[in-house]
């Protein structure tokens, strides 16, 4: 894989830990609940201009801070010990948040949780200009629906969350494709459901007749990962500026194995799972992977260690994937029908993807590439990304 970004930041809550100032001069006092927060709460809120507003009551705190975007903002607290503040404008989507009071991060117990920074926590939603795209709509829905089934690698019960189009259960003949969608590092099978809406992604998606309609299984892949610097620090254990990426060469975890026991599982129990009880296509022309971040690492490292398990391979925020690195093209070619990669316009490795996918356009598979407009390694630009993605599959 050339070129890997290895920013988790968001999913693992770093921040820059000098307190950020902001001119509320400068504010537009339309401040509104956010789709994320609690019902029956007023707080958190967000305003037109993408800057966030928490509260808490913490009388005998002595400091209080809101924690986003990598930075955070002191709070200031009134007569009645009650703290309140803002944050600088944030990008659109969703972003991970908490709160510190005096030194002990916890989460807002105003916002709904999500699970993200390997812990539950609170999330914000900064309304989007395309939000119409995962908006909940009167449209034919489809069903998330949470499964459990056993695993003989790991010789445990697992969770999985699989989507099924609307209709599944009235056309007991019909079977689908199926994609198979990972999340990223620090976040779990919750993540593309609660976070990244890719229920209401598809429905919109098959409403508009935009797709020919599959499964989507969600599972947790974060097992027996690699030990060492965690993702998105260099060899002196230092976070990089958000968009930069790690040096080639230059981090101890230079191609780790991310896809570790998860390629196990997945082939010796989730996908006979998921194809002796679901009605889906047993076979590799109608199975697709895709990941983000950490995910779409896995589905490339699965991909070049097994080339006949998926026809199509996604990957968001995960570096890029060149032709050279399967060992038999030819049959590659015969079997794989696109190859998609995508950035954040804010990530290091935008620059590079268009070039990635005209590899393999000059191999004889269709490459694509898609970049996130004035987003980074976040949630909006693997909603965009997925939407992007889904079209393209299952086509024939």
């Amino acid at each position: 894989m050339k070129n890997i970004i290895l920013l988790f930041g968001l999913l693992f809550g770093g921040t820059i830990t000098v307190s950020a100032q902001v001119n509320q001069s400068t504010f537009t006092e339309d401040f509104k609940p956010s789709a994320t927060t609690q019902p029956e709460k007023k707080f958190p809120q967000v305003n037109s201009k993408g800057i966030v507003r928490v509260s808490i009551p913490a009388p005998k705190a002595q400091l209080v801070q809101l924690d986003i975007g990598g930075k955070k903002y002191d709070l200031t607290k009134d007569t009645a010990g009650v703290w309140t503040g803002e944050s600088a404008p944030q990008d659109e989507g969703f972003h991970y948040y908490q709160l510190n009071i005096d030194g002990a991060s916890v989460p807002d117990p105003g916002s709904l949780y999500f699970y993200g920074a390997s812990r539950w926590g609170s999330g914000i939603e900064i309304p989007a200009k395309d939000q119409d795209k995962y908006a909940l709509k009167n449209v034919p829905h489809g069903q998330l629906r949470e499964n459990q089934y056993f695993s003989k690698t790991t010789n445990s019960i697992r969770r999985v969350y699989i989507y099924t189009p609307p209709g599944y259960d009235k056309d007991k003949d019909k079977t689908y494709p199926v994609l198979y969608l990972q999340h990223g590092m620090g976040e779990n099978e919750t993540g593309w459901g609660n976070q990244g809406h890719a229920n209401l992604i598809m429905d919109n998606l098959i409403a508009d007749g935009k797709l020919n309609p599959f499964i989507i299984v969600m599972e947790n892949s974060s097992v027996n990962l690699p030990r060492g610097p965690r993702p998105g620090m260099n060899a002196q254990g230092q976070r990089p500026v958000p968009g930069q990426s790690v040096p080639a060469g230059g981090t101890p975890i230079d191609r780790p194995n991310f896809s570790a026991q998860f390629q196990k599982i997945l082939f010796d129990d989730l996908i006979p799972y998921i194809e002796t009880t679901y009605r889906v296509i047993a076979d590799q022309r109608h199975r697709a992977m895709a990941g983000l971040s950490m995910g779409g690492m896995q589905t490339h490292s699965i991909v070049v260690s097994d080339p006949t398990k998926f026809s199509y391979v996604g990957m968001f925020s995960s570096g890029t994937f060149s032709p050279t690195e399967i060992t038999d093209i030819e049959g590659f070619k015969k079997n794989v029908k696109v190859v998609f990669m995508s950035f954040g316009s804010r990530e290091g490795g935008s620059a590079n993807i268009q070039a990635a996918a005209e590899e393999w356009n000059k191999a004889g598979i269709k490459g694509v590439s898609y970049i996130s407009p004035e987003t980074a390694h976040e949630w909006q630009s693997w909603r965009r990304s997925l939407y992007a993605f889904a079209p393209l599959l299952f086509k024939d």
